[in-house]
């Protein structure tokens, strides 16, 4: 058994819905579970309706755009890609996206009565409901038969919403108990399932993350011992640089499973940082594809225990660098990062590069419009603060000095950490 995994532009229309068909089509003996990420843009729709709805109510002074005209927009969107995959406008499945709608319609009556964090995860999961809809039912009336099953009857976690804490003991015991049998019986050949999405035992929806679809398919790998994973993107595999900063960047055909995790918690966006470690500790391994030419082989992940041949960079834009210093000027020492540290999980705002001197601590943090200004607040109580706003930040792994002088060309430096292979480097252009 299989686990693979389509991103938002693997259907992100209906071209590219009839694409990922065709793939499937092309493992006619193979059993797969197919996690499925929402359609094209509509996270990021979604996230706008999340503060339509909220904010209007908390802070109407501050409501930027109108929740109705956002829901029409996502609902029209979707009923063009229906109208273009399914001849007869009577089929069912303009009755079951409908529906859909409604219970998101039903969110959208309410008071928004809980925090933003979980009227977020209630409104934007609706997403991966709709596309894997859609999907599932092309897919049967094309001759691909298939079972649509919904992921959070599976997985379960806490109630930390935008950032579910798996329980895996029970998420496996699910699995194995109401999954795993379906495949032995021979039931079902693929089962189509959401990604991004689970559910707190009061029966809430949660998020795994932004981007958390790669997540579900290793927890799904890893509960069902698969063969492998695959996650189809819009690029040839792994490359040594993102191709919106580089003209010319590279195909990593293998990677160990170190360097990939290297690589995703400095910030690559190709995979998301929590999919390697489930695969790594069960060996499972992980393949980056193209969804726009499936015949090339791309990436590999595994055990393997070759370096990389080339350097990788990963840029990070719109950074803020903290300087942080105790007001009495007295040395930083343990106690005040353990403060600091503890401020920072409060307001679940991710470190992205530190370094500490005898009274000062910088870091380098995503500009966040919501967390910084709060996590600002409550470390001025005790130190004083300082900060550059638009900086980037670049790290190069496996670096040598040609390839530090080609991204500090014309840049003004505010900070650098090297360790034996990486390079973190927090800029602006001069």
């Amino acid at each position: 058994m299989k686990v693979f995994k389509f991103g938002g532009a693997s259907v992100k229309d209906a071209n590219a819905v009839k694409n990922l068909a065709a793939i499937l089509k092309s493992f006619p003996e193979e059993k797969l579970i197919v996690v499925i990420s929402a359609m094209g843009k509509t996270t990021n729709a979604l996230e706008r309706l999340t503060d339509a709805f909220y904010f209007s109510e908390k802070s109407p002074e501050d409501k930027k755009e109108n929740p109705t005209a956002i829901l029409e927009e996502v609902r029209k969107f979707h009923f063009d890609i229906l109208n273009e995959l399914f001849a007869d406008k009577n089929h069912t499945v303009y009755t079951d996206i409908h529906n859909t709608f409604v219970e998101l319609e039903w969110i959208l009556e309410e008071s928004a009565t809980h925090s933003f964090d979980c009227s977020y995860d209630q409104i934007v999961s609706v997403g991966e409901l709709l596309s894997t809809k859609i999907l599932s039912i092309y897919l049967n009336s094309e001759n691909i038969k298939n079972k649509w099953w919904d992921v959070r009857d599976f997985i379960k976690t806490d109630n930390t919403f935008r950032e579910g804490k798996v329980d895996w003991k029970l998420t496996e015991e699910l699995i194995k108990e109401e999954l795993l049998p379906v495949f032995e019986s021979h039931q079902e050949q693929i089962i189509i399932t959401q990604g991004f999405i689970g559910v707190t035992s009061e029966n809430f929806t949660t998020t795994l993350g932004r981007e958390g679809s790669d997540f579900t398919a290793a927890i799904l790998a890893w509960c069902m011992n698969a063969e492998s994973v695959t996650i189809w993107k819009d690029v040839p595999g792994v490359l040594n640089a993102d191709p919106k900063w580089f003209n010319e960047t590279k195909l990593i055909s293998q990677l160990t499973y170190q360097d990939a995790i290297e690589l995703t918690y400095y910030g690559a966006t190709v995979i998301h940082p929590k999919t390697i470690k489930p695969l790594q500790n069960k060996n499972i391994p992980l393949y980056v594809r193209s969804f726009l030419d499936s015949k090339k082989d791309g990436t590999k992940i595994h055990d393997q225990q070759v370096s990389l041949p080339i350097p990788c960079f990963i840029f990070k834009v719109n950074q803020v660098l903290l300087s942080i210093s105790p007001k009495d000027f007295s040395f930083i020492v343990e106690e005040n990062l353990g403060d600091i540290f503890e401020l920072f999980a409060a307001q679940r705002v991710k470190m992205n590069v530190m370094l500490n001197s005898a009274i000062s601590f910088s870091v380098s943090v995503d500009n966040d419009h919501k967390k910084i200004p709060i996590l600002l607040e409550h470390l001025r109580n005790n130190y004083r603060v300082l900060y550059n706003e638009n900086v980037e930040l670049v790290t190069i792994r496996y670096y040598d000095q040609a390839t530090i002088d080609r991204v500090t060309n014309n840049k003004q430096i505010f900070l650098e950490v090297k360790s034996r292979y990486t390079v973190q480097l927090v800029m602006k252009n001069q």
